[in-house]
């Protein structure tokens, strides 16, 4: 019972975030980053990464109205990806009052860690608006930035700190490809996936 509990709450969590940053038209614009490049429309990106090799999202947030906005990024299970350096860790919010007009950059550096070793697993972004005085958010979304596969090779460039945040140039990051938005399909393959390792736990 428990574990088709948890593949039924990764199925609802795929289809929710399946929207991206074209609903927020109506209360402002979101640009979303991997590496430093912009994933347009529903693209998302499809890196190939060494256990330990750190990779950035970022996600540039304008409104038109004044909100509260929340942000954070998240994953299927827990401990597949560790935040490096960012202003929240992995399944916790982050938020800013914005003023109309105004936007604020939500930026993580992100590494996967060995526990999806030689499979691919997404790593998500979600968000909700606040207006003031008003305790519901009046929009809370969310949408897959990137669906990672984690290769059973160990990273052995240089980690970035605060100090040195771009990603060494002695060992490059591997490609990155962007790819249309999940299909259901798609999606369901990889919870057969989750629902197969879960199970042998």
């Amino acid at each position: 019972m428990r574990l088709r509990n948890i593949a039924f709450g990764i199925i609802l969590s795929f289809i929710f975030f399946q929207s991206n940053a074209t609903a927020l038209s109506e209360y402002g614009k979101m640009d979303v980053y991997f590496n430093d490049q912009i994933l347009p429309g529903e693209m998302v990106a499809t890196p190939i990464l060494k256990v330990g090799e750190p990779f950035n999202i970022k996600v540039n947030i304008t409104v038109y109205q004044e909100y509260k906005v929340s942000g954070q990024i998240s994953e299927i299970g827990s401990g597949d990806f560790e935040v490096i350096e960012g202003p929240s860790q992995m399944g916790r919010y982050s938020s800013v009052n914005l003023k109309p007009n105004e936007s604020h950059i939500f930026e993580w550096t992100v590494k996967p860690t060995e526990g999806w070793a030689g499979g691919s697993l997404p790593i998500n972004f979600h968000y909700s608006f606040l207006e003031k005085g008003n305790p519901e958010p009046i929009l809370n979304s969310g949408f897959t930035v990137a669906y990672c596969t984690i290769s059973n090779e160990y990273y052995k460039g240089e980690i970035p700190t605060s100090e040195n945040h771009p990603v060494s140039e002695t060992e490059p990051s591997s490609t990155s490809t962007a790819t249309p938005a999940f299909s259901l399909i798609t999606a369901i393959s990889a919870l057969v996936l989750v629902f197969f390792r879960f199970s042998r736990q």
